[in-house]
């Protein structure tokens, strides 16, 4: 059954199962065509191509993706969407598989180890409760994922456009940017949902690097420093490494490496870009005082 995305339709799949949308979750159904039609194009899937989709629901993008792609990986958790998949909107697509089970307890790369010779892209309606869990288990797999085209809470997609000189900007945007190229396809009404969550929507891309934003010798560190930063914004970056690790023995020994790196003793920890955190990291690294 096809054009899901109308009301009508989808109302009647829903009343059919008695569906009842579990705030758990996070279920909204993308009811605009537009939208969905932006998000195939920007996916740029062909028939080569293997796509991942997170959170198919009553499978209304994962339609649209079957027609493009050569196959879909569907992960679902909500088992009470079984007999709609397999009874009903999917029933009729022989390159569809549906596997029920919570995306952050698998692995990524072992699911998609049998497409080796093709590009894999990941498309995906996400629930905003766990947006940032999946995107970072999706990058921090590094399995061979060709690009991440998601939809997420509007401001969670303009924090992870954002630079070291945005106000939005967080870790999670380093983090994100680290990996990938990251961008705004659209903007999405919270009315082109059922049911309408509380906030506007966004659709972005990640293009996966084939190498990391900065080379970096001890990335938990690199990360760890971030966190740092970013963990307490109303604190100097000087204050955070001293009170929050154990790198230096003292803050002297901390503006001393800032002074080196032609940081200000009252830096706060936003206005550092990639690479200074990689610079800083690598000063960190050849310390004989890490621990």
């Amino acid at each position: 059954m096809g054009e899901l995305y109308k009301y009508e339709n989808t109302k009647r799949i829903v009343d059919k199962y008695d569906f009842v949308f579990k705030k758990k979750y996070g279920q909204n159904f993308l009811m605009d065509e537009s939208i969905l039609d932006e998000i195939i194009y920007s996916a740029d899937i062909n028939k080569e191509d293997v796509v991942l989709e997170i959170g198919p629901g009553i499978g209304t993008l994962t339609q649209l993706l079957a027609d493009k792609a050569g196959h879909v990986i569907a992960i679902e958790i909500d088992k009470d969407l079984v007999k709609i998949l397999e009874n009903d909107t999917l029933k009729d697509y022989n390159n569809i598989e549906i596997i029920y089970n919570d995306i952050l307890k698998m692995d990524i790369v072992e699911l998609i180890s049998g497409y080796k010779d093709r590009k894999v892209k990941v498309v995906a309606n996400l629930p905003y409760y766990i947006t940032t869990p999946i995107i970072m288990k999706l990058l921090e797999s590094n399995a061979p994922l060709e690009s991440i085209t998601i939809m997420i809470q509007k401001e969670v997609a303009e924090r992870l456009v954002s630079t070291h000189l945005d106000k939005d900007c967080g870790a999670i945007s380093l983090a994100v940017q680290y990996h990938s190229e990251p961008s705004i396809v659209c903007e999405v009404s919270r009315n082109a949902f059922m049911p309408s969550p509380n906030v506007d929507s966004a659709v972005v891309r990640l293009k996966i690097l084939k190498e990391k934003r900065v080379k970096v010798t001890d990335e938990e560190l690199f990360f760890n420093l971030i966190k740092v930063a970013f963990g307490q914004r109303r604190k100097t970056l000087v204050n955070g490494i001293n009170n929050q690790t154990s790198y230096f023995k003292n803050k002297e020994e901390i503006l001393k490496v800032f002074d080196k790196l032609g940081f200000t003793p009252n830096i706060r920890g936003e206005k550092l870009s990639m690479d200074d955190y990689k610079n800083l990291a690598e000063e960190i690294s050849q310390r004989s005082c890490v621990k």
